[in-house]
């Protein structure tokens, strides 16, 4: 498939991963691409380990199927780096992104030997900084499309915004916040 980016991401239940990967999906169809969004998990409950996937392309997708060789893998907790194998089928080629205060050389051992781009951000206080709560999905988002470039990144700002002035047209107070959100993780993620 020409151009195909597969994006993993691992998470827990009511952190957010589904939403972001969604809103991800969002902003690559209104950049023009082809786009699958869907998450995987069961009955579970809140705090249980979810997966969601992307698959962003330039021409129609026919693959219908989970992604086990991605080229992205985005961890919105790092408490999974412990129990779930996120490097699994991740190409060397590509990188991981993980939400945490630590640096990428700290959280290497974690990663059962990847040899790719290792990547963090602190989700959690951009989050708190600028929405006032734990909100790590946005955060998260923003750094995925910084490392992918799977949208590019000024568009990608401006759709969010779009997009928030209306899912957000009842509480507009919030729009400013997720932007700046936004904004400031696309600076902050190192690898």
């Amino acid at each position: 498939m020409k151009n195909m980016t597969e994006i993993r991401w691992h998470g827990r239940g009511g952190q957010g991963a589904k939403t972001a990967s969604l809103l991800l999906a969002d902003a690559a169809f209104m950049s023009g691409k082809y786009i699958q969004s869907f998450p995987e998990y069961g009955p579970e409950r809140s705090g249980a380990p979810i997966t969601a996937y992307n698959r962003i392309s330039d021409e129609r997708c026919t693959i219908h199927s989970n992604i086990y060789d991605p080229d992205y893998v985005v961890v919105v907790d790092e408490t999974l780096l412990e129990s779930v194998d996120v490097t699994r089928g991740l190409k060397k080629e590509g990188a991981i992104i993980i939400n945490s205060a630590k640096s990428s050389q700290e959280l290497r051992p974690l990663l059962k030997g990847y040899p790719g781009r290792v990547f963090t951000i602190d989700a959690g206080t951009i989050s708190r900084k600028h929405l006032g709560a734990y909100f790590p999905n946005t955060p998260m988002l923003a750094a995925v499309v910084a490392v992918t470039k799977c949208v590019e990144p000024e568009d990608f700002l401006k759709d969010m915004e779009v997009s928030y002035r209306h899912k957000f047209a009842r509480k507009p107070q919030v729009i400013e916040g997720n932007l700046n959100c936004l904004a400031e993780a696309m600076k902050e993620v190192k690898e």
